[in-house]
């Protein structure tokens, strides 16, 4: 049975959909949590990461912070190393959001604060049927795609995805379902939404109605995934 490595870096990121479509593939999951919940709001903690030589593929989940931040650069540094040993062992990675970023920050790009946040359902456009929108965003960051990688999926506000030997990287989350953005919103979120000029209540209406298509969608890009990228020569250019 294949194994994938799912990192979550908090308590209130559950994959939903992608981890469930991971498993219909036949992994088995190992989940690690970088940030318990008693240290949500002081997320500086030591983490050791396992070696992703032992894992068929890598799943990297997003996060309330930034890339960037110094409260998490403890960990953010051992993670991204982890990503780099990944790559150079060939195995895959997904990375959603600030997985995503990380991927970016691992592969010679740079995230960097957006212009404005991109919060709730937005439009995505790809020329690839398995990445293109709308898809939920909750971020205030941006990468800039590293040199080598082939962009695949775009907006006006963000880059959206990228690919990079079997890296891909997704700015948008596939994940999401109600059940988890009533968490995101009772750990801070509604008051980052208001800030935002949005109703959570709407919110929370958009995703439960948007919420059977959107499983669909992200299972098709977990298959995507897989049978695409996961499979690429991965002695590629570095």
């Amino acid at each position: 049975m294949p194994r994938l490595l799912q990192i979550a870096h908090d308590h209130v990121s559950p994959a939903g959909a992608v981890a469930h479509q991971f498993v219909v593939r036949g992994y088995d999951i190992d989940e690690r949590v970088v940030v318990p919940a008693e240290r949500f709001h002081d997320p500086g903690v030591e983490f050791d990461f396992p070696d992703p030589a032992g894992y068929d593929a890598v799943l990297v989940l997003g996060a309330p912070w930034s890339a960037y931040a110094p409260e998490v650069a403890g960990w953010v540094g051992p993670e991204l190393e982890l990503m780099r040993r990944a790559d150079h062992s060939g195995v895959p990675v997904l990375g959603i959001c600030f997985g995503g970023q990380l991927l970016a920050t691992a592969h010679g790009g740079l995230v960097h604060k957006s212009p404005f946040p991109e919060i709730g359902w937005r439009p995505v456009h790809s020329e690839e049927p398995w990445l293109a929108g709308p898809w939920f965003q909750w971020h205030y960051d941006r990468w800039l795609t590293p040199p080598d990688a082939v962009e695949l999926a775009r907006n006006g506000a963000a880059p959206q995805a990228f690919r990079l030997r079997r890296n891909l990287a997704l700015q948008f989350h596939p994940e999401i379902d109600t059940a988890a953005l009533k968490g995101w919103l009772e750990f801070g979120g509604d008051r980052e939404a208001v800030a935002a000029g949005l109703d959570p209540g709407v919110l929370l209406a958009q995703t439960e109605a948007a919420e059977a298509d959107a499983a669909v969608r992200a299972r098709r890009l977990v298959d995507s995934f897989l049978d695409r990228v996961a499979v690429a020569d991965p002695l590629g250019a570095r």
